[in-house]
């Protein structure tokens, strides 16, 4: 009778490790290793989203890809610094700059090229169980 729960403890514990590594490499595909995620809840009154805010920085040298997300984002720059678009010129984000991302419209696609990282407050309002990213090829 020991060796039976012993067994079926072991088997228990077992998937439970593997469904969590399986929700982590997913999240890790489809996310960016740049953002902190602060919070996550659902939205109240639609069950079928979610809010999640998170911290981002991207550091001199380090780029962000073109993406899209289900749903809206918004940012507000913690710490500004200058960007560049490929094949435009280097513009500043400066810090207090608050803005939006619209569903399913790609963005983000610059390369940090200022001295200092550049640090966003992001709140995503959501598609829950669809990928926080999607990148655009």
């Amino acid at each position: 009778m020991k060796k039976a729960a012993v067994v079926f403890a072991l088997s228990g514990a077992t998937l439970f490790g593997l469904g969590l590594a399986t929700g982590l490499t997913a999240q890790t595909l489809t996310d960016t290793p740049q953002r902190k995620e602060q919070k996550r809840t659902d939205l109240t009154g639609a069950p079928h989203m979610e809010v999640i805010a998170s911290i981002v920085e991207i550091k001199p040298g380090e780029s962000s890809e073109l993406h899209l997300h289900h749903g809206v984002e918004a940012f507000h720059v913690l710490q500004g610094s200058s960007i560049q678009a490929p094949g435009k010129e280097p513009v500043m984000l400066p810090s207090g700059l608050t803005s939006l991302n619209l569903r399913d419209v790609p963005h983000g696609a610059f390369k940090v090229v200022g001295d200092t990282p550049l640090k966003l407050l992001t709140v995503h309002i959501v598609d829950k169980g669809k990928p926080l990213y999607d990148y655009v090829k």
